[in-house]
């Protein structure tokens, strides 16, 4: 058994710890860092396959020494052209065989974008029935690119419907409320992506690069030991006290205090809760700077411009990062609106959550960043935040999608979102004249503001789409359907678009700026 004088940074080792039924468990970690306070050793843990968020500090009572293991010893510096210290351009950690076999989640994920290429007539399939579905070997073809790491494409069950052919209800084995279908021989518009949740979206279908253009932008080029530990102990914000799930660059000499104080209606941080007293008999903000757009009950949204409140921009993205371990802090916040959600009482509008939007966007994107504060967090704000960035969206007379990539808790709350959303225009639909009523996903996408590819992948993760009868149809069961309404009486919080008061700008002038 090793002793704990050995124990070394990358070792890796099983550690107690509880989970969510408050059962102790031993998942295997990795030592990230280790300090001695007091002559006692502090080790910086980060559980394998678990989120970051779950990282901590740990004594060595919790570590299983007798399965420890230490890390590989690396090669020498290989040579390029015989010249001695070239090193060839490689990342700083391998992938091990078995993850790349067992299809786990990959430190920096690949992705890959799919495109449906489907004939402009289906009597134009070689060998094919004009009533029968495509297969999906002949319409599903994702680009194959030279890379290390093995990716599983699985197929869709059944192929995209036309973004133009119109739906109706179909009952499915007696027992479906309402289904959707589309009429055959229609020629396909344009190609459709693939449901790959991670997948960025691309016109080329290539997956782009890691884009540099926002105050919290997707780029993992700097993913090292600094940035992987969590380096704030814990904010206090108005009547909170907030446990950062992630690294944020918060000064240097603020990272070694217990608590790290913020003014609620600013976001400028102290030293000491006497700073912070201090602060406020100067502050005179009861409320984000910026426009008023949205008031209903004790529900308010304000806009901010990351041009005129720089300042607050900032602050407001290095609080944001303690939460998001997704982006990385980019100070240039002029191109970017900010919309914060507050909560209103006697002692002014406490911030609840917010979401970043770029003044100009070529794809279509309409949130940047998106965040609930942890002490909101299960409640409906998410969804709130989500359906005011559409409704603002509606009035822009656009359809929009998040950035990608998304966090996990980001990417759920968008799945609930659209599927929720859908669902309700899908219920809403009256047959006319005793026909099943007929929609198309152009149309579904210009009433909610959704953009086609995120209808699209929404209705096959929900399994909806058949083909029946040479017909794509939508079926709607009971369980479906049950499961809807059951969601809906929990949602209580809705954006009223009476309350929106939101004129768009022509961001293109650059003298508005």
């Amino acid at each position: 058994m090793a002793e704990v004088g050995e124990i070394i940074e990358g070792c890796r080792l099983p550690v107690l710890r509880r989970n969510q039924d408050n059962e102790d468990e031993w998942p295997l970690a990795e030592i990230l860092s280790v300090k001695d306070i007091s002559g006692r050793k502090l080790f910086y843990v980060h559980y394998i396959d678990f989120n970051k968020r779950l990282d901590e500090w740990v004594t060595h009572e919790r570590l299983d020494l007798k399965k420890i293991q230490f890390p590989k010893k690396e090669a020498k510096t290989p040579t390029k052209n015989g010249l001695p210290g070239s090193r060839p351009g490689s990342p700083e950690r391998e992938v091990p065989a078995s993850t790349q076999a067992s299809g786990k989640t990959l430190p920096i994920p690949v992705q890959i974008t799919l495109r449906f290429n489907l004939p402009k007539e289906r009597e134009a399939i070689p060998g094919g029935e004009p009533d029968q579905p495509l297969s999906s070997s002949s319409c599903l073809q994702p680009n194959h690119r030279s890379t290390k790491r093995k990716v599983e494409v699985v197929s869709p069950a059944t192929p995209v419907p036309s973004e133009t052919a119109p739906a109706s209800v179909f009952p499915q084995n007696g027992s479906a409320r309402r289904a959707v279908a589309a009429q055959p021989g229609r020629k396909r518009k344009s190609n459709c992506l693939g449901t790959d949740e991670d997948s960025q979206d691309s016109s080329d279908g290539i997956p782009s690069a890691p884009r540099m253009t926002g105050s919290l932008v997707s780029d993992r080029s700097h993913d090292d030991i600094v940035t992987r530990m969590k380096n704030i102990e814990c904010i206090e914000l108005g009547r909170h006290r907030l446990k950062p799930w992630y690294f944020s660059p918060y000064p240097q000499e603020l990272t070694t205090l217990p608590v790290l104080y913020l003014c609620e209606f600013c976001l400028k941080y102290g030293r000491s809760l006497k700073c912070l007293q201090r602060h406020l008999t100067k502050c005179d903000l009861r409320h984000p700077p910026g426009n008023e757009i949205y008031r209903k009950g004790t529900i308010s949204f304000f806009e901010i411009d990351g041009r005129k409140n720089k300042s607050y921009s900032q602050n407001l993205c290095l609080l944001a990062k303690c939460f998001l371990d997704h982006k990385t802090l980019y100070y240039d916040t002029d191109p970017f609106l900010f919309y914060v959600m507050t909560e209103y009482d006697c002692k002014g509008f406490h911030i609840v959550g917010y979401f970043s939007k770029e003044k100009e966007s070529t794809e279509d994107y309409n949130v940047a960043c998106i965040l609930t504060l942890p002490p909101y967090q299960r409640r409906g704000y998410g969804k709130l935040l989500i359906e005011f960035s559409y409704e603002l969206s509606k009035v822009e007379g656009k359809t929009g999608t998040p950035e990608k990539p998304l966090s996990d808790l980001g990417l759920l709350s968008y799945r609930s979102y659209w599927s929720q959303t859908i669902l309700e225009i899908l219920m809403g639909l009256k047959s006319e004249s005793g026909e099943r009523p007929q929609i198309t996903i152009n149309e579904i996408s210009e009433i909610t503001s959704i953009k086609k590819e995120d209808v699209i992948s929404t209705l096959q993760y929900l399994n909806l789409i058949n083909y029946y009868k040479g017909q794509y149809i939508l079926t709607l069961s009971e369980d479906i359907v049950d499961g809807h309404e059951r969601a809906m009486l929990k949602r209580l919080l809705r954006i009223d678009s009476k309350c929106l008061h939101f004129t768009p700008k022509d961001w293109s002038k650059r003298g508005k700026w």
